[in-house]
This record gives C-alpha cells, sequence and structure tokens, in this order.
C-alpha cells in the first residue's frame, strides 16, 4: 500500500463538514498530539519502568498517529506522498552522506 492509498483509505472514517473545518483541524491537531502521547507512554515504561516493550500497543497507537496526520495532511490539502517527498529532500540536503552528530551540532535552526 503506498501512503497515498492509505490517506484515501483511511478517509472512510473522516467526515469533513466544510461548516466545521476549523473545529475538525483543530480535533485532528490535538487528537495527533494525544495519541502520540501514548507511544510515547509505552516507550516510558519501557525505559522509566523495567516493562516489557508492547509492540504490538505500539503499532496499534502508532496506526492512530498515522490516521491522525492523514486526516490533518487531508484537511489542509496535502498529501502524505508529497509530504514524505518533502521530507525526504529536507534530510538530504541537512544530511547529504547520513546523519552526522556534528552537522546536527552546528546547523542553525
Amino acid at each position: 500500500m503506498t501512503l497515498d492509498e492509505y490517506q484515501k483509505l483511511s478517509q472512510r472514517t473522516l467526515t469533513i463538514d466544510p461548516d466545521r473545518h476549523d473545529r475538525l483541524m483543530a480535533t485532528c491537531a490535538l487528537g495527533l498530539a494525544g495519541e502520540s502521547g501514548e507511544v510515547v507512554e509505552h516507550v516510558k515504561k519501557f525505559f522509566g519502568h523495567g516493562h516489557d516493550l508492547e509492540r504490538l500497543k505500539v503499532r496499534k497507537e502508532l496506526g492512530d498517529v498515522l490516521w491522525y496526520v492523514s486526516a490533518l495532511a487531508t484537511l489542509c490539502g496535502l498529501t502524505l506522498e508529497d509530504i514524505a517527498q518533502g521530507n525526504i529532500e529536507k534530510l538530504r540536503a541537512r544530511y547529504p552522506e547520513g546523519f552526522d552528530p556534528k552537522r546536527s551540532q552546528e546547523r542553525a535552526e
């Protein structure tokens, strides 16, 4: 499945009401933050509390993160493929030879 295929399929559960567009965008942004927090919670329990990393639960939460990213992209008129391509281009420009801690420390925000 491509990112754009996922985005199209995931829209089945996104109800777009033009009269509530801004509210829906805010809801998606808040949902993204909330689901990201659930991923972080699993990682915290693994590193901080000595729990086993529950990969299936992390997978589920990452799926929820992806849904909110997809929904927010759709509401902004963006495609996941364009977002992914733009991110790769940014990373290539920033780290042309791959990640380099020194370049990371020296780069201006």
